[in-house]
């Protein structure tokens, strides 16, 4: 059996009827509100997790979905501003507006351990494309492209 842990600041507009939704299904032992977490303990729930869901949309970057690449953790992430780009292929994208896409996503995850582990490996990839080294030498050839 599966948990699913939701991290991060809460909402007044919609956390209470969230809330509310999971007591009336009595999923309260499956679905954990653990709002606002620290980075170091974040770190350690992004290492536990089979994969992290950061259905957001509106992005400046994404640094979630690095983090949890980082980590070695698969990815679902929204198909909308900049987190295709951060993710490339590396992640499971959806609409974030569509319940039924980002259900299936997790479903697809939660049962396909091959498709986990190939996830794993692409998204350790993925972000060393965005370390400080790279960033440099990227923004060191635009210059030298511009003198």
């Amino acid at each position: 059996e599966y948990e699913l842990w939701l991290a991060g600041p809460t909402d007044e507009t919609y956390t209470p009827e969230l809330k509310r939704q999971v007591q009336e299904l009595e999923l309260t032992q499956q679905v954990k509100f653990l709002n606002y977490v620290p980075t170091d303990e974040l770190t350690t729930i992004i290492n536990q997790a089979i994969a992290v869901v950061f259905p957001s949309l509106w992005e400046g970057f994404g640094f979630p979905v690095l983090e949890a690449m980082a980590c070695g953790t698969p990815v679902i992430t929204s198909n909308l501003s900049s987190l295709p780009e951060v993710g490339g292929k590396a992640a499971l994208y959806v609409n974030p507006y569509q319940v039924e896409e980002i259900t299936e996503a997790m479903e697809t995850l939660v049962n396909n351990t091959e498709m986990r582990s190939h996830l794993r490996q692409l998204g350790l990839a993925q972000v060393k494309q965005f370390s400080w080294e790279k960033t440099g030498e990227k923004t060191a050839k635009i210059i030298q492209n511009h003198l």
